[in-house]
């Protein structure tokens, strides 16, 4: 992704209170010291070098959108450049007032068109989809992520068919520890095309970790997904998906339900095994049960075809962790499914939809649990299940201050 150098140049931080800001952010000595220990709690907000001091330049001109509202703007002493300083419960571009729109944005989370947004909120139809799109011009990564450390070990990647007017295209996911880590749009499932879309998740994720390289990838098997991941990441080890195996055993099995049910149970046996051992001696019994007693050819072949990928279903017992079937990656491709088919799919052109699909990453990865979830397990986000922390009670709040510096380091 190119970096937004406008975004970049943009510090955002958690203030949700509009009626001190003035004597806070006007007053120099009392600013200083609010950044400053912000910058002690929370450095990957501020650009490099900003600990060697910084000096203040003015304000910006007064907004006539938003009631003369102005931002402060600070110069680094070590680089001269000028950033500016902008509170949290201003939305960028000064476009709107974070908790004026804070509710239709939790919406679009779930796929209300904008017309109806429009109906409810105000505005129009094309004032929501440009804030909506916004989003999407932050690094995923970058925004999610906070710090080297909490980049996942264990992934999983797979390709989202969706439509562009009448021509069908791809959106290359990748998920981790129950975050959309990459969404972008490609025009094929070709190695070559795939190949780009995953490097936007390379490029994002080194930026924040310079030698990272998941540990294992978790893939449906499909040709162009594999060589594309290798070609990215030659050290990172390929973990079939055992669920897409069965699958395709149950889709054969459709009028022998009898049949079906003996299949899962043995098939589930297998994939329950606690040691390679295990998994070997469960896998030879299966196959030749299967020779001898599964009566639907179809179905049988399918069956022998995951006893001979044996080889590659043992692997993932040497990584300790990692995604033996692709059900993290599934859930977070219905919620894809559920918005791209309310939306009946993309209508403009490809970089539009992949600011969309992107967006719809960042709002998925900063939406606030149900309270069913919260009440249970105390749990806020999934973001904040991934980091350990928020910078803000609020979650629009918590995205747009995660979003500082356009989410580049």
């Amino acid at each position: 992704m190119e970096k937004n150098k406008k975004g970049a140049k943009s510090i955002c931080l958690p203030f949700s209170d509009k009626s001190n800001y003035k004597s806070i952010f006007f007053d120099n000595e009392k600013l200083r010291t609010f950044i400053n220990n912000l910058y002690n709690l929370h450095p990957e907000l501020f650009p490099k070098d900003f600990e060697r001091g910084f000096i203040f330049r003015g304000s910006t001109e007064c907004s006539k959108k938003q009631n003369s509202f102005q931002m402060r703007r600070i110069e680094l002493k070590a680089s001269e450049e000028v950033y500016q300083i902008r509170p949290s419960f201003m939305m960028p571009y000064m476009v709107a007032y974070t908790n004026d729109i804070e509710k239709a944005v939790y919406l679009m989370r779930f796929g209300v068109p904008f017309y109806a947004l429009t109906y409810v909120f105000g505005h129009n139809d094309m004032y929501w989809y440009r804030i909506h799109n916004s989003f999407g011009r932050n690094p995923i990564v970058g925004t999610t992520v906070k710090s080297p450390e909490k980049l996942p070990v264990h992934t999983l990647a797979d390709e989202k068919h969706t439509w562009l007017k009448k021509t069908k295209v791809f959106i290359a996911t990748i998920v981790g520890k129950g975050c959309i880590l990459g969404a972008e749009v490609v025009k094929s499932a070709s190695e070559i095309d795939l190949t780009e879309g995953y490097s936007i998740f390379k490029e994002e994720a080194q930026n924040l970790k310079p030698d990272y390289e998941p540990t294992t990838f978790n893939t449906d098997g499909w040709g162009g997904t594999k060589k594309a991941l290798k070609s990215l990441f030659p050290d990172t080890t390929l973990i079939q998906c055992f669920l897409h195996s069965f699958i395709k055993i149950r889709d054969r099995c459709k009028s022998a339900k009898d049949v079906l049910s003996i299949i899962r149970e043995k098939v589930w046996d297998l994939y329950h095994a606690e040691t390679t051992a295990q998994f070997s001696q469960r896998l030879r019994h299966l196959k030749k049960w299967a020779q001898d007693n599964v009566p639907v050819e179809a179905a049988k072949e399918k069956l022998l075809e995951l006893c001979d990928k044996g080889n590659l279903f043992k692997i993932a017992y040497k990584f300790k962790g990692c995604h033996r079937t692709s059900n993290a990656l599934d859930r977070l491709m219905n919620y894809q499914d559920r918005i791209l088919y309310g939306m009946k799919y993309f209508h403009r052109t490809i970089e539009s939809a992949k600011l969309y699909s992107r967006a719809m990453a960042l709002l998925w990865n900063f939406h606030p649990y149900s309270s069913r979830l919260k009440y249970k397990g105390n749990r806020i986000s999934p973001f904040a299940d991934l980091n350990g922390f928020i910078y803000h009670e609020n979650w629009l709040h918590n995205m747009l201050v995660a979003s500082s510096l356009g989410g580049f380091r």
